[in-house]
């Protein structure tokens, strides 16, 4: 049987899944949560929102994740950074999980990535679960159902969580796989119901294909002046470093929250929707993100809730610190229509700075900012990780090494040749500590970290005095109205400044190790601003 609305040239008969039983096509958001509530998917909530458990996965799995090594990608990946498969393996996997889909319902959502009608990808979600084709529906973007009848997908990915796969033969690491074959464009992903999986899949789709067209892929936040598209800001960052929170600014129209392309005409966001961490969510701090999770249709994730009234437990982590709520982009109010915006006049690198070391905010040339961009960085504190009794680095490249499939030089030129044509300029914030390290200082103040960005932004930031830090060898202002001018040199918030000096010069050393592995890809200029 086959219901919905669908080209009837590109059905999955005709893509070679034979035996199916009901297929699903393009159901929207009412049938969806119908269909999940007869299939015992999760409950109803509040608002309409549709509240699941994801089992054993409350995350991704990174280490399951396996790129076909074909004469495609043999020079263009990033081995080291991507677990490779055979086309045998992969051959083998496909054709075990589509005996294992014989006679099972599936439901099928045709959808677009990226919001640039002359660069977005026709991408084609099948799914087990129906929450799941909500889930997506949420994430990606809707055609007009007109345009359903003329669809065409480039990319299909099937997601069958009942599936487990057989690591000898299809050459994977676990019962848990997500296959990406670049030259069959198609992905596979079993043994886990983590939706997340679905969306980071395509993430890395566009992060392989974009850079061949000059597009540069980012894992950032975006936003642009309100009435001013031209003037667009992006916001790369690690989880916990405050993306979310300092991007969703209500004096700027939100373009997007995570995944973003940067081409020729300026920034666009890949998603259509939100995918948001609601831990310890607050309705005074987040009030707009807060409203989503009682909207119809927003997808509420691993949250705890009240079994009689639905009332959703924000503080509980019991399942897991990683909830979250998924939801259209529109139920946000100041997000853009178009999801467009101008090439970056700003571009902030967002680091949590756990060693005190960092000030609030440094400029960065184009080199430097390839530099920082590489490298990735910020921190773990005492009591995130089990065994974890000091700060830690993070160093991950490009803001999102699990999604990079190509060398990080590669997004790094694109970066610094976008940066260096448009003229944008480049701040790193840190977020983190002042005045010590973790469990000696203070989290640096969120009303100076606003302050500092929006004078970054309006530029007036840019035209006042600057020193040059003798660690890293950026930028640094001297002053800003109405925040503690001390908070911009952070070796005189330290009482002990020897101590300081001692600190800083143990991040450089961190710095400089990780940094080791690019030296041999990059230019001159890098390699200076990587020595100060």
């Amino acid at each position: 049987m086959t219901t919905g609305r669908v080209n009837p040239k590109q059905t999955l008969d005709s893509q070679g899944f034979k035996g199916l039983g009901a297929v699903y096509y393009n159901l929207l958001e009412p049938q969806l949560i119908q269909a999940a509530l007869a299939n015992g998917e999760g409950n109803l909530g509040q608002g309409g929102s549709f509240l699941v458990t994801t089992g054993k996965f409350t995350g991704r799995s990174p280490k399951d994740k396996h790129v076909v090594k074909t004469p495609m990608t043999e020079n263009t990946v990033w081995w080291e950074n991507n677990a490779e498969m055979s086309p045998e393996g992969f051959d083998a996997l496909h054709a075990d999980m589509l005996a294992h889909m014989e006679g099972k319902e599936y439901h099928v959502q045709d959808l677009y990535a990226g919001s640039d009608p002359q660069l977005r990808l026709d991408v084609r979600m099948v799914t087990e679960l129906a929450w799941h084709g909500l889930f997506i529906r949420h994430l990606l973007r809707r055609p007009e159902r007109a345009e359903l009848d003329t669809f065409v997908p480039e990319f299909t990915i099937v997601n069958c969580p009942s599936f487990k796969a057989d690591p000898a033969k299809h050459g994977c690491r676990s019962e848990t796989v997500i296959a990406l074959n670049f030259e069959k464009k198609l992905i596979l992903i079993g043994g886990t119901e983590y939706a997340g999986e679905n969306k980071k899949s395509v993430f890395t789709l566009l992060n392989y294909m974009l850079p061949e067209q000059n597009v540069m892929a980012m894992h950032c936040s975006a936003n642009h002046a309100i009435g001013n598209p031209v003037d667009a800001a992006v916001f790369f960052g690690l989880s916990g470093t405050g993306k979310t929170t300092l991007s969703a600014d209500p004096n700027r129209v939100l373009i997007g929250d995570d995944e973003h392309g940067w081409s020729d005409r300026g920034v666009f966001n890949f998603e259509g929707g939100c995918y948001a961490k609601t831990i310890n969510l607050r309705a005074e701090a987040e009030p707009e993100i807060y409203a989503t999770t009682q909207k119809f249709g927003t997808v509420i994730e691993n949250m705890v809730y009240d079994p009689e009234t639905l009332d959703l437990d924000f503080d509980d982590d019991s399942l897991t610190a990683n909830m979250r709520c998924a939801y259209p982009l529109d139920y946000i109010s100041n997000a853009s229509d178009t999801a467009l915006g101008g090439h970056p006049k700003n571009i902030i690198m967002l680091t949590c700075d756990a060693f005190g070391v960092l000030p609030p905010i440094a400029r960065l040339t184009p080199a430097q900012a390839m530099y920082h961009f590489l490298s990735g960085f910020t921190s773990k504190v005492a009591g995130t990780e089990r065994g974890v009794t000091e700060p830690e680095p993070t160093f991950s490249t490009c803001f999102g090494a699990p999604f990079m499939p190509r060398r990080p030089e590669v997004y790094g030129n694109l970066l610094r040749d976008k940066i260096a044509k448009h003229g944008a300029t480049c701040w790193l914030v840190n977020t983190g500590w002042t005045g010590g390290a973790y469990g000696t200082g203070s989290r640096m103040p969120i009303k100076a970290t606003r302050a500092l960005l929006s004078a970054a932004l309006n530029g007036s930031l840019n035209a006042g005095e600057f020193r040059k830090d003798p660690n890293f060898g950026f930028d640094v202002p001297v002053a800003l109205d109405g925040i503690d001018n001390g908070l911009l040199d952070p070796r005189s918030t330290w009482s002990d400044p020897a101590a300081y000096d001692v600190q800083a010069q143990k991040l450089v050393d961190m710095f400089a190790d990780n940094f080791a592995q690019y030296v041999p890809y990059i230019d001159e200029d890098v390699k200076a601003a990587a020595i100060g």
